[in-house]
């Protein structure tokens, strides 16, 4: 039986003046492409302005969530991505 494990990602801009609804539709695309399920997309205030779009979604054992990761990076305006949770949920 596979599992239902659960991600979430902080994606960071690269500047206060992107727009953060650009990187969401690109990151929504990525993830409907890996598969994710009960996705979840959220953004958060950082420091000085600056924010970042959250990405939650769950997705079974099999599949590999590292090669998510670059994908994420390489949206443009993207500085950074990190994981920031990563849990089994059944």
């Amino acid at each position: 039986m596979v599992g239902i494990n659960g991600a979430k990602y902080k994606l960071m801009p690269v500047s206060p003046e992107v727009n953060l609804k650009e990187i969401e539709e690109s990151a929504k695309k990525i993830v409907e492409k890996f598969g994710g399920k009960n996705k979840e997309y959220s953004i958060e205030p950082i420091a000085f302005g600056l924010k970042a779009v959250i990405v939650f979604f769950s997705y079974p054992d099999d599949k590999n969530i590292e090669s998510i990761d670059s994908k994420f990076s390489s949206i443009e305006n993207v500085a950074s991505v990190q994981l920031i949770d990563m849990r089994k949920i059944a």
